[in-house]
């Protein structure tokens, strides 16, 4: 991690942790009321593919998909954290859980969006 625009985070026993490259810091973070995302809870924030590597414990990533099973949902398969899925209405980006970044309280965001995943434009 030499780019201060990369950040650590992880799920919360740790076997899982990744890299996720920031420039610009966090982005546009949002909330999302599809049935999934309601549940969870999560606050996201999206980045291209290619800025976010698993760096530690890929095997204990579980992949849970619904409804059109385009997205791509992962979680730690021990503590049950969920650490990132590929989104469906762009499936060149990954959307993070925010509150998995080392040092950052999701209490503190501010601004956050909102995904309307109830009503989704791909449903139409």
């Amino acid at each position: 991690m030499n780019d201060v625009a990369e950040h650590k985070g992880a799920c919360h026993c740790g076997a899982v942790a990744f890299i996720v490259t920031l420039p610009n810091g966090i982005e546009a973070p949002y909330r999302c009321n599809c049935s999934l995302c309601d549940k969870k809870g999560a606050i996201a924030s999206a980045v291209h593919l290619k800025n976010l590597k698993i760096i530690k414990g890929e095997e204990h990533l579980a992949l849970y998909q619904f409804n059109t099973k385009v997205a791509k949902h992962y979680f730690c398969s021990i503590c049950g954290i969920y650490t990132h899925h590929q989104r469906r209405s762009n499936p060149n980006q990954f959307s993070f859980n925010v509150a998995c970044l080392e040092g950052i309280n999701s209490s503190d965001i501010e601004c956050v969006g909102f995904i309307d995943g109830v009503n989704h434009s791909m449903d139409r």
